[in-house]
């Protein structure tokens, strides 16, 4: 069945000269084209790789980021007729021996879009840098929420496979040209419904090191996260359907933030007073934040069951 595919892989490049001619060398014979995206960094791409027949060079006019780059290399898939797109990095930090384990679920139509999960593997996971780890650990759990694919985990995972029909369905002015492109990726694959197949594999760390500093991602992904939720929440459940989970949002929500609200100025209130707060007034506090609480719950439950999911 491989053979019935046109595979190709896109390798968003940056000033990874050291590197990019061991991922070449790497690559598995299945791979039919390699497109190599030139970010437009101060070391070009090596001569040398030129004279590979498989190897196709495009180059930016300006510098995307590496969102930006792998979409140019999507847009030039779509344009040659290519099957499957599976994307590496030009640091030599992927495992090229995985690409057949991604590329399998998309050729036995079990999934869409299928990517790495380094935390399946406990060895790799124990030798993966402890900030990088925990960092990883929190982010996936928020983009999970976000992005509604609840049984997905490492979802930043940037070693992925997907179908070249299921990129020609995606808007790509909503997918992030930089850091946020995995998951703005995802976020824009949960709205056509593509289902998601996790390959447990081990990540490699050698001297690249990333640009991207541990202490600003937080403030990099969590404003872009809430947006992302929002955005989900309001399309999935109130313009595109209105189902049970609608009502208990609808309702949850008011009921939660009244309790909250209500009770914090109650508290306030009172114990300026010096006096007790009336029993009907902690009752209804009470109430009221117990049951929107119930009620997100259940909203919550409901996206998790919602969530698409690959065929095992």
């Amino acid at each position: 069945m491989l053979e019935k595919n046109k595979i190709a892989v896109v390798i968003p490049y940056f000033n990874a000269s050291k590197h990019i001619e061991r991922v070449i060398k790497k690559l598995p014979a299945i791979i039919d084209i390699i497109y190599i995206v030139d970010d437009c960094g101060t070391e070009p791409v090596p001569n040398n790789l030129a004279n590979n027949t498989k190897v196709v060079i495009l180059k930016n006019e300006t510098n995307l980021g590496v969102g930006g780059a792998t979409k140019a290399g999507f847009n030039k898939a779509i344009t040659d007729d290519i099957d499957i797109v599976v994307k590496v990095d030009a640091d030599d930090q992927m495992d090229a021996n995985y690409i057949a384990y991604l590329v399998a679920p998309l050729v036995n139509e079990t999934s869409e879009y299928a990517k790495g999960n380094r935390f399946r593997d406990f060895r790799a996971l124990h030798n993966m840098p402890f900030f990088r780890k925990a960092g990883n650990l929190l982010l996936s759990f928020l983009v999970k929420a976000a992005t509604g694919y609840w049984h997905n985990f490492d979802p930043t995972n940037g070693f992925f496979a997907i179908k070249v029909n299921t990129l020609k369905q995606l808007d790509f002015s909503n997918i992030s040209n930089r850091y946020y492109f995995e998951t703005s990726l995802i976020a824009e694959l949960y709205f056509q419904e593509a289902r998601i197949y996790d390959i447990a594999m081990p990540a490699i760390y050698g001297d690249e090191k990333s640009s991207m500093s541990v202490w600003k991602m937080p403030f990099v992904f969590i404003p872009r996260l809430l947006k992302t939720f929002v955005k989900r929440i309001l399309k999935s459940y109130f313009l595109y359907d209105f189902n049970m989970s609608s009502i208990y949002i609808l309702l949850g929500i008011p009921l939660f933030l009244f309790g909250v609200i209500y009770g914090c100025y109650t508290w306030w209130y009172y114990t300026s007073q010096n006096i007790f707060a009336p029993t009907g007034t902690i009752m209804l506090v009470t109430l009221t934040i117990i049951l929107g609480f119930q009620l997100l719950l259940q909203a919550i439950h409901y996206d998790i069951t919602k969530a698409p999911k690959s065929l095992k």
